[in-house]
């Protein structure tokens, strides 16, 4: 599979506001957000969100089949960036996007200061756990709220760039 991964830019809001509500629609119980809400959104919000992520898009053959938001930061465990919203479109699991997306991560590491990335997880969301320690990632900490109302947690992941 030739996987292709890119930067969003600003103008690029469409493309995001597309893929985000896809996975939104597709994996509601591993994602944070809601979908009717980031639905509702404008142009305005979609390129508001630019200003403190960077976004990342996973696209083979001309479509797009993977995202991934990257914040910059002082966070948990040393980490220098957080990684958001990764997902990866059901036809497209287990082709390898996953790691095309993060070795892009890992080419621009020293550029973006994403050099010790941390996420957090879903923690009965195996799949994706043993996905992200296939990459290098170490489950850190306690395991923390994520949805209040359904009793969800979360397992916060770190990986320094090889």
């Amino acid at each position: 599979m030739n996987i292709e991964v890119s930067k969003l830019r600003v103008d690029d809001w469409q493309r995001l506001r597309a893929m985000r509500l896809q996975s939104l629609q597709e994996s509601p119980e591993v994602l944070e957000g809601d979908f009717e809400a980031e639905s509702a959104e404008n142009e305005f919000d979609w390129r508001e969100k630019f200003s403190s992520l960077t976004y990342l898009v996973a696209s083979y053959l001309g479509s797009d089949v993977g995202l991934m938001s990257i914040e910059v930061l002082d966070g948990d465990f040393g980490a220098t960036c957080w990684i958001g919203g990764c997902w990866v479109s059901p036809e497209a699991r287990g082709q390898g996007v996953l790691r095309t997306m993060f070795n892009y991560v890992d080419e621009q590491a020293s550029l973006h200061g994403w050099s010790k990335q941390g996420l957090g997880v879903m923690e009965d969301n195996l799949r994706a756990i043993k996905a992200y320690e296939k990459l290098g990632f170490v489950a850190m900490g306690d395991k923390k709220i994520a949805k209040e109302e359904l009793k969800k947690y979360y397992q916060r992941m770190i990986r320094t760039t090889p």
